[in-house]
């Protein structure tokens, strides 16, 4: 019934016009985690340096996140450095530096293997491959992905969308995938590749989901001090997942109510640098901000 999630755990530098964090926790792994780990047991796959603090990975073991699957290597941890314009839509990147994460290419541990959910993080997907073709019939299984992916692996991409069940994509990114610039068309055509549900994070205009011929819109919950949005899809993603991963079935109402957890695991991580949010909120404050999302989207009617 456990999840898995696969992918980066770094060390972040970032700036927006509302302040500086300088060397934060950070990485796809960490930010998936820190969301699903309210709705079910996380395993991190991902690799980090020597310069890894000890106290962090004893923290996520304290918080039921399994962190056996964490090779720690001689070097240091990925970093990555970026800064966010006034309208926080998208980061420029002003220094990546691979380190030890460069050659990472894990084998899964057998208990891994057998979890019921695996999310595929933003990573090369030669990788995303390696590591769904170890993976035991999960029940659901899903990836993001990036431009970079887009255009410099696609055929590898490819295969990879047609080995899982849902796709994490921005709109900009979809477009770019299909060659498509309308966002429905788009959806359509991915389902084309294989998967069954397509997940389209849009940022502060919200998320639209595509199955089964259904398309559902939610907008995002309006937050009025947003510092911070480095993180939120990985955010929205382990909301989403980690409440389907404790349901029985999938549909289209599940799939709802996925996104809605999705959405509100964003709002809370933009309104602080790094995931420190996520480490003052409870699952009381999760269903508050639920109730208050669906009174707003009531109201709108």
């Amino acid at each position: 019934m456990g999840i898995v999630v696969v992918g980066s755990i770094a060390f972040d530098t970032v700036q927006t016009p509302f302040g500086m964090s300088e060397r934060c926790l950070g990485g796809a792994a960490n930010y998936f985690s820190m969301a699903a780990k309210f709705f079910n047991r996380v395993s991190i796959v991902g690799v980090v340096g020597e310069d890894f603090p000890k106290n962090h990975l004893d923290y996520l073991n304290s918080q039921n996140v399994d962190v056996s699957g964490i090779e720690i290597q001689k070097g240091r941890s990925f970093y990555w450095q970026g800064e966010y314009g006034r309208d926080l839509s998208n980061a420029k990147t002003i220094k990546t530096e691979l380190n030890v994460f460069e050659y990472f290419r894990p084998t899964l541990l057998p208990h891994i293997r057998d979890l019921s959910t695996v999310f595929l993080a933003n990573i090369d997907p030669s990788v995303q491959i390696h590591v769904i073709s170890q993976m035991n019939k999960p029940k659901v299984s899903a990836l993001d992905t990036m431009n970079y992916w887009i255009e410099k692996k696609h055929d590898e991409l490819i295969k990879v969308i047609s080995m899982v069940d849902i796709l994490f994509i921005n709109d900009l990114e979809i477009r770019q995938l299909c060659n498509e610039q309308n966002v429905i068309k788009a959806c359509r055509a991915v389902l084309k590749m294989g998967v069954k549900i397509v997940v389209v994070k849009r940022g502060e205009y919200g998320a639209l989901l595509y199955f089964d011929g259904n398309f559902f819109f939610l907008p995002a919950y309006p937050i009025d001090n947003v510092l911070d949005p480095t993180g939120a899809g990985d955010a929205f993603a382990g909301g989403f997942l980690g409440y389907l991963s404790t349901k029985d079935k999938v549909d289209i109402h599940v799939l709802k109510d996925a996104i809605i957890y999705g959405t509100i695991m964003s709002s809370f991580v933009i309104e602080r640098f790094s995931f420190n949010r996520l480490l003052e909120i409870t699952k009381q404050d999760i269903s508050s901000r639920r109730a208050e999302l669906l009174k707003m989207i009531e109201h709108s009617i």
